[in-house]
């Protein structure tokens, strides 16, 4: 029996020629969540959201869709995983408001933070004792390749990022997420279709392999996330039910 696959855009801003492929009427989640299973929120790094808008966005989606909520900078970037138990009651306040429709968190490390095991372990068994559900790493420091033992002790899945700024990691197999920025120009380039294929392979190993899998596409500059986001789903259209 093959695992959920979690398919989507980093935001769910749709660009206008790609307007006829979804839903006509509702706001633009709700049109995005008429193909779409899943979505990554990246504006909770930069700034923080009231629950009631949690709220709005879990009852606004299909029961199967998820999000992917991207821990704050303030934790990971300003404070460097230290000292930060009241910022993560504060996000976690906000963001469990999307109840079973929280999927996974997002923790991105900033290029210069080196992986230290006490303060790595320290952050995980703060986040651990608050949130019991799927957590995923993208770390941006090769020191991080050493930290095998630590994610899967609790349970923390590594982002497959492309382009790759380090080499990937044997973590945590419960979850495998695909984090697809563009390449070569990060953020703006397509993937095109030949590319989704090469990917849409490996997601259907991981799937078949019996592990949840998530595969974000993070190319939205230049609007061409939403374009090879729905090339994977007409390559998986079973896999994935919004």
């Amino acid at each position: 029996m093959t695992a959920p696959l979690y398919v989507g855009c980093a935001g769910w801003s749709l660009p206008r020629e790609q307007w006829p492929a979804f839903a006509e009427q509702g706001t633009h989640l709700q049109r995005y969540a008429s193909r779409f299973n899943a979505v990554e929120i990246n504006s909770s790094f930069y700034r923080p959201h009231l629950p009631k808008t949690y709220e709005r966005w879990r009852d606004s989606v299909p029961a199967g869709f998820r999000f992917s909520v991207k821990i704050p900078k303030l934790i990971t970037h300003t404070r460097r995983l230290q000292q930060c138990d009241t910022a993560l009651d504060e996000f976690l306040a906000q963001c469990l408001q999307l109840d079973e429709k929280l999927g996974c968190l997002l923790v991105q490390l900033p290029p210069s933070l080196k992986y230290e095991p006490l303060v790595a372990g320290a952050f995980f068994e703060a986040l651990r004792q608050r949130f019991a559900g799927t957590v995923v790493l993208e770390p941006r420091h090769a020191s991080w390749l050493a930290a095998q033992a630590l994610l899967q002790a609790f349970e923390i899945g590594w982002v497959t990022a492309d382009p790759a700024v380090i080499a990937p990691c044997e973590a945590w197999h419960g979850v495998r997420y695909w984090r697809l920025h563009g390449s070569p120009r990060i953020y703006h380039s397509a993937y095109g279709h030949e590319r989704v294929q090469a990917y849409a392979r490996l997601l259907q190993q991981s799937i078949e392999a019996g592990i949840p899998t998530w595969c974000i596409f993070d190319n939205t500059a230049s609007g061409h996330a939403v374009a090879d986001a729905l090339d994977l789903l007409g390559i998986h259209p079973q896999n994935v039910q919004a």
